[in-house]
């Protein structure tokens, strides 16, 4: 991966896209993954799919650890 560090919030409603554009002289793929006012394009050359099953794999792993979290955390209820 490039030198690059980006920084944006999940929500509820993020997009998330594929398009192969492999009709180039150098194909590729793009991951677009959005929102209202940030995208972000990752780019995946020939040679790259097992890097994309690793991040989706550790994609998995972040949801699991969100759905522990709030398993475990306890139940907001309003003011009394």
């Amino acid at each position: 991966m490039e030198n690059l560090t980006v920084s944006a919030h999940i929500e509820p409603d993020t997009r998330f896209r594929v398009t192969p554009f492999a009709d180039r002289t150098r194909p590729f793929v793009s991951l677009r993954i959005g929102g209202d006012s940030v995208e972000i394009a990752l780019l995946a050359a020939p040679g790259t799919s097992e890097a994309l099953r690793i991040l989706a794999a550790a994609a998995i792993e972040a949801a699991d650890a969100l759905d522990a979290m709030t398993a475990d955390a306890p139940e907001v209820t309003g003011r009394g």
